[in-house]
Formats: C-alpha cells, sequence, structure tokens
C-alpha cells in the first residue's frame, strides 16, 4: 500500500495561514490521506488549530488526520515536507521594539519586517530558531523539503544555506503572484490571459516581462499600458487596504521600466526616496502608510479572537483555494506531476549579475526531483544596482550571524538604504545600541549586550 505524507507544520499556532495551506493540501487527492502534524510552544493556539484541522478533515470528508506536539523533534520525525511560520517575539513586545526605538531616533519606518533596522533585528531573532528546526531535520528527518514562510524571508534563506548545505529548502512568498493579479485588475484583464517572468531577491524581485495573452495567440507587452494608466490616474486602483494606495511602485515603474513584486508600503523603505525628515509632501503624495505593519498586528489580533470562537463552534469550515504555493510544491514532489512556483533559493548563478551566495527569487521547476531553480541570466543593470543595495545589508546580517561578530550588525544598519538617508553614523552606532539592548533575551547571546564602537 502506498504511503501517506507526512506534513509537518512548526508555528501551526498561525491558524489561518496553517487553515489556508492545509485546506488546499487535503483538496488534492494524491495528499487528502496525509498525516498533518502541528507544533507550536504556545498550548492555547495549537489545541486551536487542532480543532480548525480537524474540521477542515470532516468537511471535506478525508481521511487525513492531525496530531500536535509541543516537541519539535517529535514533530519532524519522519516528515516529508515541513511548512514554517513563526514570528519570534511577536508583536508584543519585538515589533513594538522594532518601532518605537527607531522612532526616538527620527527613523521612521512602514513594515520593518524584511530590510532596515527591524528587518536586520527580526533576522538575528530568527535565524537561530531557524538553524534549530534545520538540526532537527538533520537528525529525524534528512530528506524533507522545508517550505520557509518566515521574515526576513531573504536573510534566514541565506543564513540556512551558508550553515546548512545540506537541507532542501524553499522561500515562499505570495507577493509575485498577488501583484500580478493586482496589475491584471488595474488594467481589466482576466489575470488566466496575463503571461510573466520574474526574478530577483524576495520583494525586490521585478517582472522582466508582463504580457496579455492576444486573441490569435500572440502576446502584448503590458509596460506601455501600465504606464499610461498611472500617468491619466487610471491606476491603481483602490486595493484591499485603503491605507496602502499603492503609488510608490507605479512611481518607481516610470523611473526603472520594470514593476517590483512586492507592495510600496514595502519598497518605501527598501530605497531611500520616500520616506524623509522634513518632507510630508513625499508622504501625503505617495499614500506612505507609516507604522502599517503594528496597525494590522493589532487588527489581525482582534479579529483573531472573533475567527478563533467562531471556528470552535461551526460545525463546517469553508474551505478555498488559497494562492500560496506550498501545496503545489508537496503535490508535484510527491506525485512526479511538474508545476512551476517562485522560490526563494541559493542563488548559485541563476541571476549571473548577484553574488552566487545571495537568496535569488527565481521562477523553479517543481516534480518528483524536487525544486529545480531555472536560469535567468543578467538582470537588466538599473534592477541589479537597486537590489544590491539591500544584498549588502542581507550578506552583513549573515555575517554577524554565521561569525557571532557583533560589529557586523552595526555595518549592515549603515549600509542599509532608509537607515543611511535619514540618520548619521553616531545616530546608527547609538539606535544599533539601543535595539540590542532593548530586545535582550530575545537575541542570540552574542547580540545581546550593547557595546559602543568608537570611531577610531
Amino acid at each position: 500500500m502506498a504511503r501517506n505524507p507526512k506534513i509537518t507544520f512548526i508555528g501551526a499556532g498561525s491558524t489561518v495561514f496553517m487553515k489556508n495551506i492545509v485546506g488546499d493540501v487535503l483538496q488534492r487527492p494524491a495528499l487528502s490521506s496525509a498525516t498533518i502534524a502541528l507544533m507550536d510552544i504556545n498550548p492555547q493556539r495549537l489545541e486551536e488549530s487542532a480543532v480548525v484541522v480537524n474540521k477542515l478533515i470532516s468537511t471535506l470528508g478525508v481521511k487525513a488526520r492531525a496530531e500536535t506536539y509541543s516537541d519539535q523533534r517529535k514533530a519532524l520525525t519522519g516528515a516529508d515536507f515541513v511548512v514554517v511560520a513563526f514570528q519570534i517575539g511577536g508583536y508584543e513586545p519585538c515589533t513594538v521594539t522594532d518601532f518605537e526605538v527607531p522612532k526616538k531616533y527620527g527613523l521612521r519606518q512602514t513594515i520593518a519586517d524584511t530590510l532596515g533596522v527591524g528587518g536586520i533585528m527580526r533576522g538575528l531573532r530568527t535565524v537561530p530558531h531557524l538553524w534549530k528546526i534545520c538540526e532537527d531535520m538533520l537528525a529525524v528527518c534528512p530528506e524533507a523539503i522545508m517550505l520557509q514562510y518566515v521574515n526576513p524571508m531573504a536573510i534566514n534563506t541565506w543564513a540556512i544555506a551558508e550553515k546548512y548545505p545540506a537541507i532542501k529548502q524553499v522561500g515562499l512568498c505570495h507577493s509575485v503572484q498577488g501583484t500580478a493579479m493586482e496589475l491584471a485588475h488595474d488594467l481589466d484583464i482576466p489575470y488566466e490571459e496575463i503571461r510573466y517572468r520574474s526574478a530577483g531577491i524576495n520583494h525586490m524581485a521585478f517582472y522582466l516581462t508582463f504580457e496579455h495573452r492576444q486573441a490569435d495567440g500572440s502576446y502584448k507587452n503590458l509596460y506601455p499600458d501600465l504606464v499610461r494608466a498611472y500617468r491619466e490616474g487610471r491606476a491603481p486602483k483602490p486595493g484591499w487596504n485603503p491605507r496602502c494606495p499603492n503609488k510608490v511602485r507605479y512611481e518607481m515603474l516610470t523611473r526603472l521600466g520594470y514593476f517590483v513584486t512586492e507592495s510600496s508600503e514595502h519598497f518605501a523603505e527598501y530605497t531611500p526616496y520616500f520616506i524623509k525628515e522634513g518632507r510630508e509632501d513625499l508622504i501625503e503624495k505617495f499614500g506612505i502608510p507609516l507604522d502599517e505593519y503594528p496597525k494590522r498586528c493589532i487588527e489581525q489580533i482582534e479579529r483573531w479572537k472573533g475567527q478563533a470562537e467562531a471556528y470552535r463552534s461551526a460545525e463546517t469550515i469553508e474551505v478555498e483555494q488559497s494562492k500560496e504555493y506550498a501545496s503545489s510544491i508537496i503535490n508535484s514532489v510527491w506525485t512526479g506531476e511538474p508545476s512551476v512556483v517562485y522560490g526563494n533559493v541559493r542563488n548559485n548563478g541563476c541571476i549571473t549579475s548577484l553574488p552566487a551566495n545571495c537568496a535569488a527569487e527565481v521562477p523553479c521547476l517543481v516534480d518528483a526531483s524536487g525544486i529545480q531553480p531555472t536560469f535567468i541570466g543578467n538582470l537588466p543593470p538599473q534592477l541589479t544596482a537597486l537590489i544590491r543595495t539591500n544584498i549588502n545589508v542581507q550578506e552583513l546580517t549573515v555575517q554577524a550571524l554565521m561569525t557571532e561578530n557583533r560589529e557586523h550588525i552595526y555595518h549592515a544598519a549603515m549600509m542599509d538604504p532608509h537607515t543611511a538617508a535619514e540618520l548619521d553614523l553616531d545616530q546608527i552606532w547609538s539606535l544599533v545600541d539601543d535595539l540590542l539592548s532593548t530586545h535582550g533575551d530575545w537575541l542570540p547571546a552574542w547580540a545581546r549586550t550593547a557595546k559602543k564602537v568608537q570611531a577610531a
């Protein structure tokens, strides 16, 4: 009898996210009898997640089964796939610290989970826990594939590849397909008729082509239409969040000639052009949503209270297909049926204009042989240049983690485009000291004691 896959969720208390992926997985016939192993350190969230999975199983009438664990290694034993989704330090205290401490120095942020001082700190908090998962995987499920959904995605993927190159891993995000859907909507074109190719790094990949299939089977380049729609005020159309009007990316399209895959609120703090002291006109003109991530966290926490209760009392749970890649990857590896996803992997020459060891986001073929990144070649030089400014910060953060050299934390902050545009060197050093001491035990031991570094 054929064996059924075991899919382990580390951070299963991210219940809504976990529900979407399990819902996707269980709707695929080859995966409908899977063992779903849920692991979380929060017993209440773990129990809530188990309730949701069991109701999904009964709603869909499938033979899958759920198991719960508080012990990570036990949850991982014999796993075929490991889905990782957690936030070390949560909204309180860590996200609050990442926003409030920089604000004292006049450094304002929008999301702060990928780059900038917030992204650096999140990387320092997160990577050691990912490394522990890698250690456990090598011990009890060395052939399993890690599907990593944690931010800062590029720093995490890079650090795993650097320290545990034997781990099969891919970093996953939904920005590529999500943004393509938004652009199709802006142009009133059905998403199914769009063809695109994207490459770069996570949250700073660009559509190298973005096209519309014509009636005769040919393809039309949509970039002129997008620029025209922006110039004429027809795009961007209002999106799911009225606080985030998405103008930054359209503006950058007119300057670079290519559209970036991650949201305007993210892109505003990855570059030095939009959030500037004394330039409230820019905040106003481009609708920059300062402190957006804390607002979302508060809304999410509030929403979850009602949702958890609704799930608990519901007989069945509605299951819709999500736009996440996880189930597609698991299905392709398990059955051999090929699919293409956008994944974050060690570059290894896929994008020849970026460093070989950085984490690149490229199209990947997935089948029974696993995740196989495709070759892109050189990016346009202006895209390479902008992406490199973000890679500098990622590389120095990974170096800090690998060598346990605290000096590189300061160097990473110093190279960050937005931080450097706003603060002088003394302020940057002082801010890093302040963040390290405020985060305290959430950081690895070598990074904890803030050390004043005097200029020579």
